[in-house]
Protein backbone atom coordinates (compact mmCIF):
# COMPACT_ATOMS: atom_id res chain seq x y z
CA UNK A 1 0.00 0.00 0.00
CA UNK A 2 1.42 3.24 -0.68
CA UNK A 3 1.66 5.37 2.13
CA UNK A 4 2.12 8.96 0.35
CA UNK A 5 -0.65 8.73 -2.16
CA UNK A 6 -1.41 12.07 -4.15
CA UNK A 7 -4.36 11.36 -6.38
CA UNK A 8 -2.87 14.09 -8.59
CA UNK A 9 -0.83 11.65 -9.70
CA UNK A 10 -2.81 9.13 -11.07
CA UNK A 11 -3.78 9.31 -15.19
CA UNK A 12 -5.71 7.40 -17.77
CA UNK A 13 -4.27 6.96 -20.81
CA UNK A 14 -4.76 4.55 -23.97
CA UNK A 15 -2.73 1.57 -23.90
CA UNK A 16 0.81 1.52 -26.28
CA UNK A 17 3.02 -1.36 -27.08
CA UNK A 18 5.37 0.04 -24.70
CA UNK A 19 3.53 -0.49 -21.94
CA UNK A 20 3.23 -4.34 -22.29
CA UNK A 21 6.37 -5.28 -19.82
CA UNK A 22 4.45 -2.83 -17.24
CA UNK A 23 1.08 -3.68 -17.77
CA UNK A 24 2.35 -7.59 -17.96
CA UNK A 25 4.22 -6.96 -13.85
CA UNK A 26 0.35 -5.80 -12.98
CA UNK A 27 -1.40 -8.94 -14.82
CA UNK A 28 0.80 -11.99 -12.86
CA UNK A 29 0.50 -10.22 -9.43
CA UNK A 30 -3.48 -10.18 -10.35
CA UNK A 31 -4.24 -13.62 -12.18
CA UNK A 32 -3.83 -16.72 -11.41
CA UNK A 33 -4.08 -17.48 -15.04
CA UNK A 34 -2.07 -14.61 -16.61
CA UNK A 35 -2.64 -13.29 -20.58
CA UNK A 36 0.46 -13.84 -22.11
CA UNK A 37 2.79 -11.27 -23.24
CA UNK A 38 1.78 -12.16 -27.00
CA UNK A 39 -1.64 -11.93 -26.04
CA UNK A 40 -1.23 -8.40 -25.13
CA UNK A 41 0.83 -7.56 -28.20
CA UNK A 42 -1.93 -8.76 -30.39
CA UNK A 43 -4.95 -7.08 -29.14
CA UNK A 44 -3.25 -4.01 -29.46
CA UNK A 45 -1.11 -4.32 -32.38
CA UNK A 46 -3.76 -6.46 -34.51
CA UNK A 47 -7.32 -6.12 -32.61
CA UNK A 48 -9.53 -3.95 -34.85
CA UNK A 49 -12.24 -4.40 -31.88
CA UNK A 50 -9.74 -3.88 -28.66
CA UNK A 51 -9.19 -0.80 -26.71
CA UNK A 52 -7.15 -0.60 -23.82
CA UNK A 53 -6.44 1.97 -21.29
CA UNK A 54 -3.84 2.01 -18.19
CA UNK A 55 -3.56 3.32 -15.30
CA UNK A 56 -0.41 5.63 -14.53
CA UNK A 57 0.86 6.72 -11.21
CA UNK A 58 3.90 9.16 -11.52
CA UNK A 59 4.73 7.64 -14.21
CA UNK A 60 4.44 3.67 -13.21
CA UNK A 61 1.80 1.94 -15.10
CA UNK A 62 -0.20 0.57 -12.05
CA UNK A 63 -3.65 -0.72 -13.68
CA UNK A 64 -5.10 -1.22 -16.62
CA UNK A 65 -8.33 -2.71 -18.15
CA UNK A 66 -9.56 -3.30 -21.61
CA UNK A 67 -12.46 -3.68 -23.86
CA UNK A 68 -13.50 -4.93 -27.71
CA UNK A 69 -16.01 -2.57 -29.11
CA UNK A 70 -17.86 -4.44 -31.89
CA UNK A 71 -20.61 -3.06 -33.31
CA UNK A 72 -23.38 -1.25 -30.30
CA UNK A 73 -21.64 -3.59 -27.48
CA UNK A 74 -18.45 -3.20 -25.54
CA UNK A 75 -17.35 -6.39 -24.13
CA UNK A 76 -14.74 -6.09 -21.17
CA UNK A 77 -11.80 -8.48 -21.63
CA UNK A 78 -9.76 -7.82 -18.49
CA UNK A 79 -9.44 -4.73 -15.73
CA UNK A 80 -6.29 -5.10 -13.01
CA UNK A 81 -4.78 -2.80 -10.23
CA UNK A 82 -1.73 -3.54 -8.63
CA UNK A 83 -2.47 -5.59 -5.25
CA UNK A 84 -0.62 -2.53 -3.75
CA UNK A 85 -2.79 0.08 -5.07
CA UNK A 86 -5.79 -1.72 -4.31
CA UNK A 87 -8.32 0.05 -2.31
CA UNK A 88 -8.42 3.60 -3.61
CA UNK A 89 -11.40 2.95 -6.13
CA UNK A 90 -9.03 2.71 -9.08
CA UNK A 91 -11.23 -0.61 -10.44
CA UNK A 92 -14.26 1.94 -10.07
CA UNK A 93 -11.86 4.45 -12.13
CA UNK A 94 -11.00 2.38 -14.95
CA UNK A 95 -14.13 1.00 -15.34
CA UNK A 96 -15.98 4.36 -15.77
CA UNK A 97 -13.18 5.18 -18.13
CA UNK A 98 -13.93 2.41 -20.19
CA UNK A 99 -17.75 2.43 -19.95
CA UNK A 100 -17.56 6.17 -21.24
CA UNK A 101 -14.72 4.94 -23.78
CA UNK A 102 -17.84 2.86 -25.10
CA UNK A 103 -20.24 5.45 -25.41
CA UNK A 104 -18.17 7.71 -27.13
CA UNK A 105 -17.34 4.96 -29.80
CA UNK A 106 -21.07 4.60 -30.04
CA UNK A 107 -22.13 1.36 -27.84
CA UNK A 108 -25.38 1.13 -26.20
CA UNK A 109 -24.66 -1.89 -23.68
CA UNK A 110 -21.05 -3.41 -22.22
CA UNK A 111 -21.05 -7.02 -21.00
CA UNK A 112 -18.19 -8.91 -19.30
CA UNK A 113 -17.97 -12.32 -16.85
CA UNK A 114 -16.31 -12.64 -13.65
CA UNK A 115 -15.38 -15.29 -11.46
CA UNK A 116 -18.53 -16.51 -9.06
CA UNK A 117 -16.40 -16.35 -6.41
CA UNK A 118 -14.95 -12.23 -6.89
CA UNK A 119 -17.78 -10.87 -4.74
CA UNK A 120 -15.86 -7.17 -5.13
CA UNK A 121 -15.72 -7.26 -8.56
CA UNK A 122 -19.11 -8.56 -8.67
CA UNK A 123 -20.27 -5.79 -5.64
CA UNK A 124 -18.12 -3.09 -8.19
CA UNK A 125 -20.22 -3.99 -11.44
CA UNK A 126 -23.38 -3.75 -9.66
CA UNK A 127 -22.65 -0.17 -8.36
CA UNK A 128 -22.05 0.82 -11.64
CA UNK A 129 -25.40 -0.70 -13.02
CA UNK A 130 -24.18 -3.86 -14.35
CA UNK A 131 -27.04 -6.86 -13.73
CA UNK A 132 -26.34 -10.27 -13.82
CA UNK A 133 -27.99 -12.38 -16.54
CA UNK A 134 -26.45 -15.67 -16.78
CA UNK A 135 -23.60 -17.93 -15.91
CA UNK A 136 -21.30 -19.67 -18.11
CA UNK A 137 -20.18 -23.15 -16.83
CA UNK A 138 -16.37 -23.74 -16.17
CA UNK A 139 -15.72 -20.34 -17.99
CA UNK A 140 -12.13 -20.38 -16.27
CA UNK A 141 -9.86 -22.72 -18.03
CA UNK A 142 -7.20 -22.42 -14.34
CA UNK A 143 -9.84 -23.96 -12.51
CA UNK A 144 -13.03 -24.90 -14.98
CA UNK A 145 -14.77 -22.20 -11.82
CA UNK A 146 -18.31 -20.76 -13.30
CA UNK A 147 -18.54 -16.94 -14.69
CA UNK A 148 -21.56 -15.06 -14.19
CA UNK A 149 -22.62 -12.68 -17.12
CA UNK A 150 -23.13 -9.07 -16.35
CA UNK A 151 -24.77 -6.88 -18.53
CA UNK A 152 -25.20 -2.89 -18.53
CA UNK A 153 -26.88 -0.27 -20.73
CA UNK A 154 -24.85 2.77 -21.85
CA UNK A 155 -26.52 6.13 -21.67
CA UNK A 156 -26.82 7.63 -24.90
CA UNK A 157 -25.05 10.31 -26.15
CA UNK A 158 -26.87 13.80 -26.48
CA UNK A 159 -25.46 14.91 -29.69
CA UNK A 160 -26.83 18.16 -30.12
CA UNK A 161 -23.95 18.79 -26.86
CA UNK A 162 -21.62 18.30 -29.58
CA UNK A 163 -23.30 20.52 -32.15
CA UNK A 164 -21.42 24.02 -32.60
Amino acid sequence: MQSNWNPEELKIRHMVLADVDDVMKVERRSFTAPWSRQAFVTELADNQFARYLVLEYSGRVIGYGGVWLIIDEGHVTNVAVDPDFRGKQLGEQMMRALMSLCTLQGARKMTLEVRVTNVVAQRLYEKLGFETVGVRKGYYTDNQEDAYIMWVDLPELNQEAFAE
